[in-house]
């Protein structure tokens, strides 16, 4: 089989810079607060740090998805991975607080590029009956990524300092960037024209489907800052039992995406994503009630594997509500998407944070869990409306 230029050769190439990018982001997660501690910098700092990170990448998501529109694929996913690979080298070498927020600015920026332009890629190759399959693969393997992200980070770190896991990252990211130059570049089909562009993007299911993003992003990272307080307060869990927990949902999470985007293909993206937030509905109030460790981590199994259940088939429904609005060309498609889940991403801990504060713990389960029956029942509603063609009259 021909790989150069070939489907399998974008999916692994695409799969490679998602997992790449992802260990960039991950393997900062234990190297950061110590470095910047080192350099006088405040707590409040070191979390503009982090958020930095998020801020580029909600603001060059949709931009760079219309750029990959334009002039292709694999222009927008060098650059990509060249500037996560210069960052990275900086975040190695340039140790002083504006510079790391250059570099945080940037890794952000490369974020944005490899999701969008590496899913609007997979849906340009793929069809309905397939995405699903092929982003529940590459979804998965992130999800390895994130797990391995910190360990990885913490251990080079240890051996050589803060120039060895940050250079390593960098190789990697360049090696990435040299296998998609040498692919033939992957022109999107035509698009529909800018005047028709914005009432396309604000086609109902695409907003819906943007809804559910962000709810199920929120949900994710709602219980992150705050659920290990209320496993340490009721069980008197330690930090290493409390993050054998979420490792426990993130190789969940890895063993399910496959299998959930081959039922999005058999059954549809749109109903498996309002199934997926009802049973994140459920699990929520289930999140409070632990007794034990095991039963901790059956709760977060069964919270991981609901949620999932949203994500990859949200992937593909995006996809095919735009096709059914009329586009053909998928970077601003999933630039929206991008943006939809980042902003679930900064909302989900400052809201979780400030619920518990108030309520409690028990009491922001109940209450999120009526949202994300909403937000099933806001896509649930969606429905696939093809675009109105150009009446042609008849000469003569």
């Amino acid at each position: 089989m021909r790989l150069l230029g070939s489907r399998p050769a974008a999916v692994v190439l695409v799969t490679c810079a998602t997992f790449v990018d992802v260990l960039a982001y991950s393997s900062a997660i234990p190297i950061f607060p110590n470095l910047g501690t080192r350099l006088g910098a405040s707590p409040t700092v070191i979390g503009l740090l982090f958020s930095a990170f998020g801020f580029s990448l909600l603001a060059v998501s949709i931009p760079m998805g219309a750029v990959s529109d334009r002039i292709g694929r694999k222009k927008p996913l060098v650059a990509g991975m060249l500037a996560l690979a210069a960052a990275t080298l900086m975040l190695a070498w340039l140790h002083t607080i504006p510079w790391l927020f250059v570099a945080r600015l940037m890794q952000g920026a490369a974020d944005a590029v490899t999701w969008v332009v590496g899913f609007a890629l997979l849906a340009d190759l793929y069809g309905p009956t397939e995405r699903g399959r092929v982003m529940g693969s590459v979804i998965s393997a992130t999800t390895v990524s994130l797990m391995i992200g910190p360990p990885f980070g913490g251990w080079l770190y240890e051996m050589g300092g803060m120039t060895l896991p940050f250079v390593s990252v960098a190789l990697l990211a360049a090696g990435v960037a040299l296998a998609f130059a040498m692919q033939p570049d992957t022109r999107p089909g035509p698009s529909a024209s800018s005047g028709r562009m914005s009432e396309v993007l604000l086609a109902p299911a695409m907003v819906r489907c943007a809804f559910a993003a962000a709810a199920a992003a929120a949900t994710l990272t709602m219980i992150e800052p705050v659920w290990p307080l209320f496993l340490d307060t009721r069980l008197g869990l330690h930090p290493a039992e409390i993050g054998l927990l979420f490792g426990i949902g993130a190789v969940t999470s890895a063993m399910l995406h496959p299998w959930y985007g081959r039922l999005s293909d058999r059954f549809g993206g749109r109903r498996l994503t309002v199934a997926g937030l009802l049973g994140g509905a459920l699990a929520m109030p289930l999140m409070a009630g632990p007794d034990s460790m095991v039963s901790a981590a059956v709760r977060m199994v069964l919270l991981s594997a609901a949620i999932g259940l949203a994500i990859t088939p949200s992937l593909s429904f995006i996809a095919e509500a735009a096709s059914a609005a009329g586009v053909e060309t998928f970077g601003v498609v999933y630039g929206i998407y991008n943006v939809a889940w980042g902003a679930g991403v900064l909302v989900g801990p400052a809201l979780g944070g400030f619920l518990y504060e108030r309520i409690g713990f028990q009491w922001l389960c109940l209450v999120w869990a009526p949202c994300l029956v909403t937000a099933a029942w806001v896509i649930g509603r969606a429905r696939l409306v093809p675009a109105a063609k150009p009446v042609v009259e008849a000469s003569g």
